[in-house]
């Protein structure tokens, strides 16, 4: 049985990252800090295959016995958690990739490093290729976000060619799905909560901008996918039909009957006005592409929002 860590374990992909490992056989631990993760989404996977070690892994990560895969998934992931904690997350990209693969090096593991479609920054290239360097503003106050991600990719690529750890690069676009946070920022789990309780759909800007929505499952496939093949370079995982953030917030009015309005508020700075995966490598390589559309997808989120809403009676 093939025993894995994932880090960023009790967050929102992380946690279905898990799920997916124990149906495929793996024995699973996860590690968090719970900065944005939450037990409750992994309470239910209590199985003598999985293990929670609630730790930072910014520290040296001691695991005993044989580890064979890692996946580094631990890092606040929307911009109000990153902005929040800049640092925190400067950290994580760079000292717990570090640290991670370092344990990979050890346990001689196979390590899959949680890229993100943020590493093309405001893209002047549309759509995102693999090979496309990015447009990113170091300083701005994305910066934190968008260059941890970058740093851990240089790093990640270092350990392979150096020590020759079998390494892997997800990027990985906009996912949605059950287990997203309430209140975490993006879109969809700001929009779905808004038009449940027929408040204003708060939108950045005039929604014009464009985003290409993956449903989790889709999301999680593509990953396991690249895990256990013999490509080393970054793929992108993400759906390639793309969707302005007007589109979405209006679907999600429609899907749900709300009485909802859309309010525009102001854009942030740096914020990304297109991004489109080009999955020409996933499907070649890994012979993956999205089933879920959004019209599937969305009403599992919407009533995954719908029963937490009414537990937490803010509905």
């Amino acid at each position: 049985m093939p025993r894995t860590l994932v880090t960023g374990g009790a967050g929102f992909l992380g946690s279905h990252l898990c799920e997916y490992l124990l149906k495929q056989g793996h024995e699973v631990i996860a590690m968090d800090n719970l900065a944005t993760g939450s037990i409750e989404n992994i309470e239910h996977l209590q199985t003598e295959n999985f293990k929670f070690i609630k730790y930072d892994v910014t520290e040296y990560i001691y695991i005993a016995g044989a580890v064979d895969y890692i996946l580094h998934f631990a890092s606040p992931a929307s911009p109000i958690d990153y902005l929040k904690m800049p640092i925190q997350t400067l950290k994580v990209g760079s000292l717990g990739t570090h640290k991670a693969l370092g344990l990979a090096k050890e346990k001689k593991a196979t390590f899959l490093l949680a890229s993100t479609s943020e590493v093309y920054g405001d893209p002047q290239i549309h759509p995102q290729k693999e090979s496309y360097w990015g447009n990113v503003n170091p300083v701005g106050p994305r910066g934190v976000y968008d260059e941890a991600k970058r740093f851990s990719e240089a790093l990640t690529m270092a350990y392979h060619r150096y020590h020759g750890v079998d390494t892997k690069i997800v990027r990985i676009f906009n996912t949605y799905g059950t287990r997203m946070r309430l209140g975490d920022g993006r879109a969809i789990p700001t929009f779905i909560p808004q038009a449940l309780s027929n408040k204003p759909i708060s939108m950045f800007g005039d929604g014009s901008q464009t985003r290409s929505f993956t449903y989790v499952d889709d999301t999680v496939e593509g990953i396991y996918r690249l895990l256990i093949s013999d490509y080393h370079e970054p793929v992108n995982i993400g759906n390639p039909h793309e969707m302005t953030i007007r589109q979405i917030a209006e679907k999600i009015i429609q899907m749900m009957g709300s009485k909802s309005i859309i309010k525009e508020e102001p854009l942030p700075e740096d914020d990304p006005k297109v991004r489109q995966p080009d999955i020409t490598l996933a499907r070649e390589i890994l012979g993956w592409e999205p089933k879920v559309d959004v019209d599937e997808g969305l009403p599992k989120t919407i009533e995954w929002f719908r029963s937490k809403l009414k537990e937490n009676a803010f509905f």
